[in-house]
Order: structure tokens, then sequence, then C-alpha cells
């Protein structure tokens, strides 16, 4: 691919001092998802430099964004199998009760 496209890339972080993972979305505009995804670890090494108790797990993906960012624009989008029920897939996977949420 030559032309560049917007990419979000997700990155895994560990808080060590907190017991908690993060999940980070940036937004890059690359000719690829290898690139993008590079770009994105970069900057999570970067991110984890200035922050003494976080290390990179070593875990990044990218979704390639359809035209340019805007609002309401969607940034990443991840799709999996499951044979889960919904409650069940939503807890399994995103509500678990673990979550930091809000300020």
């Amino acid at each position: 691919m030559s032309e560049q496209s917007w990419y979000g890339v997700r990155c895994v972080f560990r808080h060590r001092e907190l017991g908690v993972y993060e999940e980070r979305v940036t937004l890059w505009r690359a000719r690829s998802l290898d690139e993008a995804i590079g770009r994105g670890e970069v900057e999570a090494r970067e991110y984890c430099a200035d922050l003494d108790s976080v290390e990179y797990v070593g875990f990044g993906e990218a979704y390639r964004m359809d035209g340019e960012p805007g609002e309401g624009a969607e940034v990443f989008s991840l799709m999996r199998e499951s044979g889960l029920p919904t409650g069940g897939y939503v807890g399994r996977f995103f509500a678990t009760g673990a979550e930091r949420t809000g300020e």
C-alpha cells in the first residue's frame, strides 16, 4: 500500500504498583498495519519511560480506519467469535467487575 491511511493502534500496559492493566488506543497515519503497530509501539515505550511502574506487555494490534477521523469516527474495532450468550460475553470480556471506570 503506497497511500497513508489512519489507524487506531491498541496497546496493553501493566501498572505494577496499582495491580491493573490498561488498554490505550492511539491514532497514526501509516502505509500499512505493520507500520502503524510499529509507530504505536514506539509511543508505548515512550509512555512507559515517563512512568516508572508501567510496562508495555508487548501486545499491540491495529485497525485501519475508513476515511479521516472526526466526530463519531470508528477508531478501533475487534471481532471475536464466541458461543457465549450476550450477558456472558460482556461479563467475560468487558464488565468483569474489576474495571476502574470514571474519575
